[in-house]
């Protein structure tokens, strides 16, 4: 409350006009002086903090590393371009172990400590469930590039976005009758048994069910496990589709053994490229995958007909025509995920600006810009494709590509469109508080 003695307060009703306007007139001045300038310049040349919170070790490692470099690259664009309301981008990245208790322990880091404007680029979605209460309870915006469904259940809070990059349930609608028309009916499940794997054992077989086909086998296996060989006399003989997602260091020896397991004699192969994401498909005892068909949301490979947002976008990160780190064939990169960094970036930037954003007191202003976001062009900005956004359940809907293995690489035999994988929403963040 203003004190009443002062220009505006009750004490002060019987000065006169010219000399309460004689009071504003030398607060304005002493407001224009030259201190007051320099101060607001400080102020407004602060960085843009955002505080990333990386898988730099852990299970998620290979994905943190090429999460980093992407993040670079898209900074490094943004702050060349002028930054975020004419102010610079600053990340300040902390190692989460892939864990969701350092998870929740980085979060409340970044609110804390280092002080950051947002906390964005989390993956592993067990971190993303662990880390989320704290980015609700700190009250900061927290973007992930995740897929898991766990953001667009609406069973997180309104300070948790995930706008650069589609969730499993929308990837598998999208592309269920494709697998149906193309591989196979009677389809087995293989996936690791954490939040992640649990999204594609709940929505594949009703989107399946819904084009004639059954899944008749479902086989979780801990992410940690560093042999399976023992899983695999648990696939049903009937079985005309192995769908396959594993994830973490160990995916090549998975992939190998499965090949040894079933020889030439194997069942249709459909694999989500988690299975084999920084993996080199032409690794000594993965000749069985040629023929097989993955899930890729941008593809590794550079395609005939990739466009020219795409073809800068990977010389900006860095990787060749295979999807390698240029100048390394032997470091492949995340590409079917790692764009998601890069288009998430660019959310943040356009509804900073649609929020006018200055610092922490704007956050609840900057989750209502972001809401208020409906969708994105293909372009520099967003190079894996057009996409869609849902306000009320903080998710994208975006293309999803199929493809094949064919002579050594991957090449893209189909490409859904947005509308396959729209789904009804379960909730509406947007009627939560703030």
């Amino acid at each position: 409350m203003a004190d009443d003695t002062g220009i505006f307060g009750r004490k002060a009703a019987g000065l006169s006009r010219r000399t309460a306007l004689k009071g504003l007139a030398a607060t304005a001045a002493f407001a224009a002086g030259p201190g007051f300038v320099r101060y607001a310049q400080a102020q407004s040349s602060q960085p843009i903090r955002i505080g990333f919170q990386a898988h730099r070790t852990g299970i998620g490692a290979a994905y943190g590393r090429w999460y980093e470099k992407t993040t670079d690259a898209a900074v490094k664009l943004i702050n060349a371009a002028g930054g975020i309301n004419g102010r610079q981008v600053e990340i300040i990245t902390e190692d989460d172990g892939t864990d969701p208790k350092r998870g929740a322990e980085v979060v409340a880091k970044f609110a804390g400590q280092h002080k950051a404007d947002v906390v964005y680029g989390t993956l592993f979605s067990h971190v993303v469930i662990g880390s989320a209460p704290a980015a609700g309870e700190l009250k900061i915006p927290y973007y992930v590039v995740s897929e898991g469904h766990h953001v667009a259940s609406t069973k997180l809070n309104r300070w948790c976005f995930q706008p650069g990059i589609t969730d499993v349930k929308s990837q598998i609608q999208a592309m269920a009758p494709w697998i149906a028309g193309n591989v196979g009916k009677k389809v087995t499940m293989i996936f690791p048994d954490f939040a992640f794997g649990y999204d594609h054992r709940d929505y594949l077989p009703p989107a399946l069910k819904a084009q004639g086909a059954e899944v008749i086998g479902q086989i979780a296996i801990p992410p940690t496990e560093s042999s399976f060989t023992r899983y695999f006399p648990q696939i049903p003989a009937e079985t005309e589709v192995l769908y396959h997602v594993m994830v973490g260091p160990a995916v090549l020896t998975f992939v190998k053994e499965l090949g040894e397991f079933y020889g030439s004699n194997k069942p249709q192969l459909f694999g989500f490229i988690d299975s084999l994401e920084a993996v080199d498909i032409n690794s000594p005892g993965l000749e069985f995958i040629d023929g097989t068909h993955f899930w890729e949301g941008s593809p590794r490979y550079a395609q005939s007909n990739d466009s020219d947002a795409q073809k800068a976008y990977r010389a900006a990160v860095g990787i060749d025509d295979n999807g390698a780190a240029v100048g390394d064939a032997a470091d492949v990169s995340t590409a079917a995920h790692m764009f998601g960094c890069w288009e998430t970036l660019y959310v943040i930037k356009k509804a900073m600006e649609d929020a006018g954003y200055q610092g922490p007191q704007d956050r609840a202003k900057l989750v209502e810009a972001t809401e208020a976001l409906t969708e994105f062009k293909e372009g520099p900005e967003h190079p894996q494709g057009d996409k869609v956004f849902n306000g009320k359940i903080h998710q994208v809907f975006g293309h999803q590509n199929i493809s094949k293995v064919e002579g050594g690489k991957l090449v893209v035999v189909h490409r859904t469109s947005i509308e396959d994988g729209l789904y009804e929403p379960e909730g509406d963040y947007t009627t939560m508080p703030l």
